[in-house]
């Protein structure tokens, strides 16, 4: 006697595999390549292995191992490239951040204005721990990404908040022109670091709410399709915010980041392209507007336009011009780490300048490879975006993402001479508490957004007249 079974199954509760264990292996390339690089920075500037090598690469590789430990247990489904893409560039920014450290050049500069010479090398890891800390919180306890939208009014309020605390007497710090820090107990924080993620949520709940009247054209111009009038408040009201940022902060970075993210946010949410040329224009006539009489801004479009011009007068064309022309002596394959001297750039040369030594040392096949991996980054967001499964973790995503890559373009385009410079810092390479704090709790949530996505969908009940059957044959 034989007998065959009937069952019923679900494409849906099948998914996509957990990928965990490939986000392991890249882990492991993440944190041995920085190491080598540690040993080759030492090997070139004083001839012998660092000391601190061994510290440094357990260091590394415990924030690595805890981050994956976190996503195994708490993210199984997430994407597998963001947590090995982040760790690599944030190892390989402490390498270049203690290559410069060892500059005799930096040490006798801070000892001339300060008296003393503080390494940042030892900070900086201390931040990135502080950071893996965040990403854990993050991973663990924001277990729905949809959650954030309740807050979507109240993350405005704390946005705008986040942005003015620099004009706070007594707490803000005026540092080279730009007013953009806050002083709290020793430690110098940057507020708007951590207000381009609250004010992503109040673009994405915003925008999913209102997507559909801002999706309405009244005539058509030109080929584009032009929105209503009353329908044009919003971006008026971003562009007036990101306007007094500029005026009052003379931060030309925060203002562009804010109001370039919500510009592709609503594109994304509306799919006009007349958006795009709205918020292009807006931003060109804003900035023309602030530079004629913006002395801290018109400085910079002016060493943007010709650093050699002023170089002997002003602090910004002297280290626009060192930084082009540590681009330039870097060529295509670089001098090699721990051989340039991209430290004659002056205290800036590990925080905005930063990637001025990746160009020289590495040349251009070294700045290629660091767009990649920042490319990888935005790839895996934007494919996140695609992914989602509610509109809030689509506008959510592409938001975080859109902002990351507007930082990438406007620290890179700023010292490599393509746009006048922002005063911002590169992600994960630059020194900084609160840049590499904020881009960890950017990764986090875009690990968590990936995970909803990834997650296979759960298996419909079965019901009474879908129960196996069973056929008994002779």
């Amino acid at each position: 006697m034989s007998s065959s079974t009937t069952q019923t199954s679900t494409i849906g509760a099948i998914g996509a595999p957990s990928r965990r264990n490939t986000e392991l292996a890249l882990l492991v390339f993440a944190v041995v390549i920085p190491v080598f690089a540690y040993v080759n920075v030492g090997l070139a500037i004083n001839d012998e292995i660092p000391t601190g090598l061994i510290g440094y690469g357990i260091g590394l590789g415990l924030l690595a191992g805890v981050g994956h430990i976190v996503v195994r247990r708490f993210a199984p489904y997430a994407d597998p490239l963001l947590l090995p893409l982040a760790t690599l560039l944030n190892g390989l920014g402490l390498v270049l951040i203690w290559r410069l450290d060892q500059s005799e050049r930096l040490q006798q500069l801070a000892k001339k204005a300060y008296g003393s010479f503080s390494a940042s090398a030892p900070n900086q890891l201390m931040y990135s721990a502080i950071a893996i800390a965040f990403f854990v919180a993050v991973v663990v306890f924001l277990k729905d990404h949809r959650i954030l939208q309740r807050y979507t009014y109240i993350s405005m309020v704390g946005a705008i908040i986040l942005l003015l605390l620099p004009l706070v007497p007594g707490l803000g710090a005026d540092v080279f022109g730009a007013k953009i820090w806050i002083n709290v107990g020793g430690f110098s924080i940057q507020p708007g670091e951590f207000a381009k993620i609250v004010i992503a949520i109040f673009f994405a709940g915003y925008l999913m709410v209102k997507r559909d009247a801002l999706a309405l054209a009244s005539r058509r111009f030109m080929g584009l399709y032009l929105p209503r009038g009353r329908d044009l408040g919003p971006i008026l009201m971003i562009w007036a915010v990101s306007l007094l940022v500029l005026i009052f902060e003379n931060d030309l970075g925060t203002s562009l980041l804010f109001f370039g993210m919500f510009v592709i946010m609503l594109y994304v949410a509306t799919e006009r392209t007349s958006w795009i040329v709205i918020g292009l224009g807006m931003a060109a006539a804003g900035a023309v507007g602030v530079a004629s009489f913006a002395s801290h801004v018109q400085a910079r479009v002016n060493a943007w336009l010709d650093p050699f011009s002023c170089y002997a007068d002003s602090g910004a064309c002297e280290q626009i011009g060192q930084s082009v022309m540590s681009f330039g002596s870097g060529g295509v394959l670089g001098t090699g780490l721990g051989q340039g001297d991209s430290d004659l750039i002056g205290f800036a040369a590990n925080s905005d300048f930063i990637f001025s030594t990746v160009g020289e040392e590495l040349g251009l096949a070294g700045v290629m490879a660091f767009f990649l991996l920042y490319a990888l980054i935005i790839e895996r967001g934007a494919r996140t975006a695609l992914a989602a499964r509610d509109p809030f973790g689509k506008l959510f995503a592409i938001g975080l993402t859109g902002a990351f890559a507007l930082q990438v373009f406007v620290v890179a385009g700023g010292v490599m001479g393509l746009i006048p410079l922002t005063g911002m810092t590169m992600p994960f390479l630059a020194y900084g508490g609160s840049s590499v704090l904020a881009n960890w709790a950017l990764i986090a949530i875009l690990i968590r957004i990936s995970d909803t996505a990834r997650r296979p969908a759960p298996a419909p009940a079965p019901s009474p007249d879908a129960e196996m059957t069973q056929v008994v044959r002779p």
